[in-house]
């Protein structure tokens, strides 16, 4: 049986992949979808000269994932997130799903707050460790303006500057109310 290392080396980074396109979109169907569209364009690209595939593979699915939420915001759609549950040993599975469900939504509600660009140099560089020329590039600006977004978000998730737009941000509340009581 002949094997593709090429398959084999994606294979290998596909959680990781995954991992990120799920931090950025929150949901794992999106998530997936976001992965098989940095396989197929690892198929159609020439990679021998790339020194740090993983790093290769991180940025297209952060490219990936970047025009899927600007897709998303043009089209004002309401994500549902996908909540992920890690088991604990010991602990009961329902307050582990709980748990889960409530921390899980909390970040996403908090992150889709940030504009696509925000979103992604937050997440790549802050969960991910990717640089900030890396982000730059991958978000079409220049290294500190990707400082200045990440900055910004975080800032966002800390609660220290308002959403933009009071009646979305009631929005979010009330939602993140709602599944805190379900």
């Amino acid at each position: 049986m002949v094997t593709d290392p090429l398959a084999e080396r994606f294979e290998a980074d596909r959680p990781h992949l995954r991992a990120v396109a799920y931090r950025m979109l929150g949901s794992l169907a999106d998530a997936d979808d976001a992965v098989q569209e940095a396989w197929i364009r690892l198929q159609r690209s020439d990679v021998d000269g790339v020194a740090n595939l993983t790093g290769w593979l991180t940025t297209v699915v952060g490219r990936v994932c970047l025009d899927m939420l600007r897709s998303r915001t043009s089209r004002r759609e309401d994500q549902v997130p996908d909540p992920v549950i890690v088991a604990d040993e010991g602990a009961d599975p329902e307050q582990e799903a709980v748990l889960a469900d409530s921390v899980g939504l909390a970040l996403l509600v908090v992150l889709d707050t940030l504009s696509p660009a925000e979103r992604v140099a937050f997440v790549l560089h802050d969960l991910f460790g990717v640089p900030f020329d890396e982000v730059g590039r991958l978000v079409g600006r220049s290294t500190d303006a990707a400082k200045m977004l990440a900055s910004r978000a975080r800032r966002r998730v800390r609660g220290e500057t308002p959403a933009p737009d009071p009646g979305r941000h009631r929005e979010i509340v009330d939602a993140f109310l709602a599944a805190s009581r379900d």
